[in-house]
C-alpha cells in the first residue's frame, strides 16, 4: 500500500461531455471519477450536452462550448478551455498532469494551464487515427509527444503506432502500462444462461464508428443462418445501421446502450461477443470484460486486439462472409472450443487489473516528481462553484 506521505495529486480532463460513450470515457471514470478514486486526481470533462446527465462524483464540469477539431475554431477552443482549467487549477496544489490522449482539445488545454508540471501522456487510440488525417490534430499529437516527460501505451501496437506518427519521438520516454477492466469481475460474474435452442446468440456491444466495423460485420453475417445478433450502442449510431439491418435479412434486436452494469449481466445471456474493427483498437476493453465474465470471443485481429486477446480469444476475417460463417459454424458444434474459450479468456481477462494500471500510473508520477520535486504541491483546488 502507497503510504499518505507517497500520494501525489494528478490534473487530467477528458474534453467529452459527461455522458459520452466510449472506452476512453469508462477509463477515465474507472480511474479518476468517485468518492475514493483509484488515481488521486482533480479531474474535469465538459459539461453534459444532455441535462439529465449528472456529474460523476470527483468530476468537474467545465462550461466550454465550441469543441472541434480543425481550424481556427479548433484553436479558440482550445484558448476557452486553457481559460476555464486555469481558472479551476490551483498549481500548488497539482504534482503530475495526466493527459488523456496525445490530440484532442484537453492536451493542448491542459498543458498551457499547467505549463511547468510533469506531464503523462495517455494514449487511448482515438487520437492516433485521428491524427493520420487531421493535420491539426497531427500537429498536436506531434508536440505532445515531443514535450511531454512519459508517454504512456497500453499495448505495443499504440508504440508502433505512435513512433509512425513522430518519427523522433524518444523512444526511452514510452512507458507500456496496460489498461485494467474492474477487479471485481475477476471474482464475481453472472452465471452464464444457456442457449434454449441450436441459435447463436451473438453480441456486439460498442460504439458504431466506422473502425468499429459495424457495416462490416452486418455484410459478413448476412448469408449466415441460425444466429441473432443484439446490438448494444448509442441509439443515434444504431439508427445509422438500422437500414443495413433491415435489408440483410438477419435476425437482430437493438439494447440500447446500456451502462457498464447492465453490460455484464447481458454477457450471461449470449454466446459470444464479436469485435469486427477495422484498423486498429487501444485494447479493447470490452472483449477483457466480456472474458472475466465467461463469455467468449471472437474477433478481428486488428493490432491492439491482437495484442490484448491473441489466442485466448477466436480469430476470424470478418471482410470475409465465407470465413465467418466457417467460424461460427466451428464454434456452435465444438463444445471442447467453448469451454477452452470461456477458460482462457478468464485466465487472460486475469492479468488485466485496473487497481494494478492505477498503481504503475500512480508510482510512474511518484518517479516524475521526485525527479523534478519543486512541483509537489499541498495547497488546495478552487472549486467549480
Amino acid at each position: 500500500m502507497t503510504s499518505a506521505a507517497a500520494r501525489i495529486r494528478a490534473a487530467t480532463c477528458l474534453d467529452l461531455p459527461v455522458g459520452s460513450p466510449g472506452g476512453s470515457v469508462e477509463l477515465f471514470l474507472d480511474l479518476y471519477a468517485g468518492t475514493a478514486p483509484l488515481i488521486d486526481a482533480t479531474a474535469f470533462m465538459l459539461q453534459p450536452i444532455a441535462a439529465q446527465s449528472p456529474a460523476p462524483p470527483g468530476v468537474g464540469l467545465l462550461p466550454v462550448d465550441g469543441k472541434c477539431i480543425e481550424g481556427r475554431r479548433f484553436w479558440q477552443y482550445v484558448d476557452r478551455l486553457t481559460h476555464a482549467l486555469t481558472g479551476h487549477l490551483a498549481p500548488d496544489a497539482v504534482d503530475v498532469v495526466h493527459l488523456q490522449h496525445l490530440a484532442f482539445g484537453g492536451t493542448p488545454a491542459l498543458r498551457a494551464a499547467l505549463p511547468h508540471h510533469p506531464q503523462i501522456a495517455l494514449v487511448h487510440g482515438t487520437d492516433l487515427l485521428f491524427a493520420e488525417t487531421h493535420p491539426d490534430q497531427l500537429q498536436v499529437l506531434r508536440d505532445t509527444a515531443a514535450r511531454a516527460d512519459a508517454i504512456v501505451v497500453p499495448t505495443g501496437a499504440m508504440a508502433d503506432r505512435l513512433r509512425r506518427l513522430a518519427p523522433g519521438v524518444d523512444s526511452a520516454r514510452i512507458h507500456h502500462i496496460a489498461w485494467g477492466i474492474p477487479d471485481h469481475l475477476h471474482t464475481a460474474t453472472p452465471a452464464t444462461t444457456p442457449s434454449p435452442d441450436r441459435v447463436l446468440r451473438l453480441l456486439y456491444a460498442g460504439r458504431l464508428s466506422a473502425e468499429k466495423g459495424g457495416s462490416r460485420l452486418v455484410s459478413s453475417l448476412s448469408g449466415v443462418r441460425d444466429v441473432h445478433l443484439s446490438i448494444a450502442a448509442p441509439e443515434g449510431e444504431f439508427d445509422n445501421l438500422a437500414p443495413e439491418l433491415d435489408r440483410s435479412g438477419i435476425a437482430f434486436s437493438y439494447l440500447g446502450w446500456l451502462s457498464r452494469p447492465q453490460l455484464w449481466e447481458t454477457f450471461a445471456g449470449h454466446d459470444v461477443l464479436v469485435m469486427p474493427s477495422t484498423t486498429i483498437e487501444a485494447m479493447g476493453l470490452v472483449a477483457l470484460e466480456a472474458q472475466a465474465c465467461g463469455l467468449p470471443v471472437i474477433y478481428q485481429p486488428v493490432p491492439g486486439l491482437r495484442d490484448a486477446l491473441g489466442d485466448s480469444a477466436l480469430p476470424t476475417d470478418f471482410t470475409s462472409p465465407a470465413a465467418v460463417a466457417k467460424t461460427l459454424e466451428t464454434f456452435r458444434s465444438s463444445a471442447d472450443l467453448r469451454a477452452e474459450l470461456r477458460a482462457g479468456g478468464r485466465a487472460n481477462a486475469a492479468n488485466y487489473s485496473l487497481a494494478r494500471t492505477a498503481e504503475q500510473l500512480t508510482q510512474l508520477g511518484r518517479e516524475l516528481v521526485a525527479s523534478r520535486p519543486c512541483h509537489s504541491g499541498a495547497a488546495r483546488v478552487r472549486s467549480l462553484g
